[in-house]
């Protein structure tokens, strides 16, 4: 068994979501929030930070800590044992430029329920209903965009 860490955001500009849609050899891969792998000597927010910019070219700040979520597949040599830690995070901009390397083919911001049915992954989905709730409570308190939360 493999074990692998990964991290990353739930983007959000002005009440969107920034998602990324994916396309391996034309083959149907589907729309899912920017995540990445840990590297050598990396903190956990530096990761999320890092792969968000990489994978989508925003430019984002931590606003803070969604929860990890858990999930297994299978690659020909092994079962990779995957935990993936999330966090809520605000973009400067809309600007976002898919990263083609990894086969991302477009990348834009959604609505929440847009963006909720856009997603692949069920897991990718419970951690956006729970960053989409905790920025509502921070837009109702004003503190959204303000730097007295973070």
């Amino acid at each position: 068994m493999i074990e692998a860490t990964s991290c990353g955001g739930i983007v959000i500009f002005r009440g969107k979501i920034l998602l990324l849609y994916r396309n391996y050899k034309n083959k149907y891969d589907g729309w899912v929030l920017p995540k990445g792998t840990v590297e050598q000597g990396e903190e956990f927010p530096e990761t999320a930070l890092r792969e968000v910019f990489e994978e989508t070219g925003a430019r984002a700040t931590i606003i803070k800590y969604i929860g990890k979520c858990r999930y297994s597949f299978n690659v020909p040599e092994d079962k990779v044992e995957k935990e993936v830690h999330w966090y809520l995070m605000m973009a400067e901009s809309y600007y976002s430029k898919p990263q083609k390397e990894e086969f991302f083919v477009d990348s834009g911001y959604y609505k929440f329920h847009e963006a909720y049915h856009l997603l692949k992954y069920s897991n990718e989905r419970q951690m956006l209903e729970r960053a989409y709730s905790d920025y509502l409570e921070l837009r109702r308190r004003n503190l959204w965009g303000s730097r007295k939360y973070y």
